[in-house]
Formats: C-alpha cells, structure tokens, sequence
C-alpha cells in the first residue's frame, strides 16, 4: 500500500456525529471524489463509528454501497481501504452521461422556453468567482449544478442523481485535473459556448459544444498517470 495515500482517517476531516447510513455514505463518498479520501487510505470501523456517533451496523451498510460503486475495497476481518481510480468505469460514465447530455442540450435548444439561460448564465458567473479565489470544492459544486440543471430544466432531475452515482470514477478524475492550470478557464468557457448555443436555439451547435467539453475529461489521463501513479489501479 502506497506510504503517499495511505494517511490515517483521523487527519482527512474533523469528526462528525448522527445520522444512519446514508448520511456516513454520502459523507464518505463526497470525501473520496474529493480525494480528501486519497486512494489506499484505510478506512477504520472503529474510528468511523466514533465519527459518527453510530454503531457498527450502519456504518458496514454504508461501506457496502461504496464497494458497490468501486470506491472501497473491503478484505475481510482485515481492512477496508479507499479503491484507485478505475479508467474502465471512468470510459463508460463518460460514455453514459455523453448519451443522455447530447439528447438534453439538443432538446433545450429546441424549446422556446429559454429560462433555464439564467440559471446556466448565473451559475457560469459563480464559477468565474471560485475560479479567482481558487475555490476547488466550492467550483465542483456549482459544476455539477451546471449540469443537473440541464436535466432539471427538461423535467429529468432524478436521472442527473442515477447518472451520477455511475460517475464516481470519472468524477475522481475530474477532481485530480482540477488545479491543474487554465483548468477552471476552459471548463468556464466551455459551459459558456453550450449555454450560448442553447439561447440561440442552434442544437447542433450545443451538442458539439457539449461533446467537446466532456471529451476533455479523459484527454490528461496518461499526465495523471504520471504525476499520481498511486492513484491508479494497475493492470493485471
């Protein structure tokens, strides 16, 4: 196990306690797309029990979700640890929210109702925000919110949190590219030409738009291969 992403779970994040199990899930899932949570970080029962205030039961139901999306890797009467990123699940949450985004942006297009411009428009300007002051969390944050208004706005919100739980592969990714420099500029301009091209009523336009800006979600993988190895699951 990797000395640089092993860190004890008492020196990610301060204490926190109440809740069932969906609260420890979403706390726990939150943190390791974050990479709070680094990959190879051991996760304690015991200390999650005494962050929690919870007895063990929950906190094996919420452990349990996570190894179901991949995010954990639990070895019995042994450990549980932080699971690396998996490229192949990246691939395919890409490839599924591609699918559903290209049908959103065309049909928004399309609509007369251009409301959802100003919603878009303001989220857009709360990036740039964050992008100057270099708010990672608090710009992933109104990311996401770019996005599932694009599904809210047709009337398909829930399917934005079914997609989502798909994505925490590529989200780990996204995550790790982040402070990366000129990172936060393209996103900006990116949800910028899909925003501008959905308030012309161009559909193909917000489709190539759309396709171009969650192509770059894979483009660095080799460079993040690189400068975070440890992070990585290794083939074979």
């Amino acid at each position: 196990m990797d000395t640089l992403a092993a860190r004890p779970l008492a020196e990610t994040s301060a204490p926190r306690r109440g809740g069932g199990a969906a609260t420890i899930y979403d706390t726990l899932r939150d943190e390791i797309i974050a990479l709070t949570l680094t990959p190879g970080t051991v996760l304690s029962r015991h200390e999650l029990q005494e962050r929690f205030g919870l007895s063990a039961t929950p906190i094996r139901d919420a452990l349990l979700k996570l190894q179901i999306e991949g995010l954990v890797d639990i070895f019995p009467q042994h450990a549980t640890v932080v699971s690396p990123i998996d490229l192949e699940r990246a691939r395919q949450a890409q490839f599924l929210r591609r699918s559903v985004e290209l049908e959103l942006v065309r049909s928004l297009a399309l609509q007369p109702d251009k409301a959802p411009i100003t919603r878009l428009r303001s989220l857009i300007r709360q990036k740039e925000t964050l992008a100057e002051l270099q708010e990672y969390e608090a710009f992933n944050a109104a990311d996401q919110a770019f996005h599932r208004t694009l599904y809210e706005a047709m009337g398909v919100g829930e399917l934005y949190d079914l997609i989502k739980r798909q994505g925490a592969h590529i989200d780990r990714l996204r995550r790790l590219n982040l402070p990366v420099t000129g990172k936060m500029s393209a996103i900006i301009a990116e949800h910028g030409a899909i925003a501008d091209a959905i308030a012309a009523g161009q559909p193909e336009a917000a489709q190539e738009a759309l396709r171009f800006h969650l192509s770059r979600s894979l483009q660095f993988v080799d460079t993040l291969k690189e400068r975070f190895p440890q992070y990585f699951s290794r083939p074979g």
